[in-house]
């Protein structure tokens, strides 16, 4: 097995989390990230912060809630819906020790892989998709502010 040494450029927010601070208002004296009605970081048998999120942003913003994964066609629907919500959660720093992006788009290059992006289209992309009011959207949802001011191309690295 060997290891992953990936980059990654992503439009969203970086939230950080993992064992680093979180990168939201609010967050605790020591970056803790703050109360939320839909998690508890200290709930043992609970989801851990992606999944929860996703669940919490699945049931609010495009109204998924089926929980069980054994009825016929539920991972299609699933995969609708997510479809559905315009955005998602990336992890980038280190399989060890990840830190969290809230991403409408985002594209990875593998550990040997040179890729081609179209720069111009970057400028274009967000406004012509929607991808900040969709990544609105998921922020009030989920009752997070980032500290970054608005959504932003990030270049991000992941090792793990």
């Amino acid at each position: 097995m060997g290891q992953s040494t990936n980059a990654m450029l992503v439009y969203g927010y970086h939230l950080g989390g993992g064992d680093g601070d979180w990168l939201v208002q609010d967050a605790g004296e020591f970056g803790e990230l703050p109360t939320l009605d839909w998690y508890s970081q200290d709930d043992e048998d609970g989801d851990d912060f992606i999944t929860a999120a996703e669940k919490r942003l699945l049931a609010q913003l495009v109204d998924f809630t089926e929980t069980d994964w054994q009825v016929d066609g539920y991972f299609e629907r699933e995969r609708e819906a997510k479809v559905r919500l315009g955005v998602e959660f990336e992890s980038h720093c280190s399989g060890d020790y990840p830190m969290y992006l809230l991403v409408a788009k985002g594209f990875t290059a593998y550990r040997g892989d040179a890729d081609v992006i179209d720069v111009a289209a970057l400028a274009v992309e967000p406004e012509m998709n929607g991808w900040d009011e969709k990544l609105r959207a998921a922020l009030d949802a989920l009752g997070l502010r980032p500290t970054q001011e608005r959504p932003q191309w990030l270049l991000c690295s992941y090792w793990g």
